[in-house]
């Protein structure tokens, strides 16, 4: 099962890092079709927030076609995102071994994450 987190400074609106965490993991294959979601009731607990925005971000992903919504039994995956299922799990492997490295040249939790922020931005842009 997914665990929501959200960031209050990141500008984006609680029910889209809803939705985007669930996306993440369709096309990571965390999520398979069939799995529940947590219970709008279960969100609210564990990140404090309010029921209509879990409501909201889970009428998104209906709308999507992603979930489905059981009335009295839950919110369930309709379908996945990891097309690329095959060539994701060794690039992950590649990304571990580089954070390895990163770790080992001394890079704490928060520059790693900076580092590679600033060059997936950069990477995108020149490509754009």
């Amino acid at each position: 099962m997914i665990e929501f987190h959200l960031d209050g400074r990141s500008g984006v609106a609680p029910y889209m890092q809803l939705i985007r965490q669930v996306r993440h993991a369709l096309r990571l294959g965390l999520l398979r079709e069939g799995d529940r979601l947590p219970t709008i009731k279960d969100v609210v607990a564990s990140v404090a927030i309010n029921p209509n925005t879990v409501l909201k971000a889970y009428r998104e992903l209906e709308y999507e076609g992603l979930v489905t919504a059981r009335p009295g039994v839950g919110t369930f995956v309709a379908r996945t995102l990891n097309d690329e299922a095959a060539a994701v799990e060794p690039l992950r492997e590649e990304l571990r071994a580089w954070l390895r490295r990163a770790q080992a040249a001394g890079l704490d939790a928060e520059s790693i994450e900076a580092l590679f922020a600033t060059t997936f931005r950069s990477q995108f842009q020149e490509s754009a």
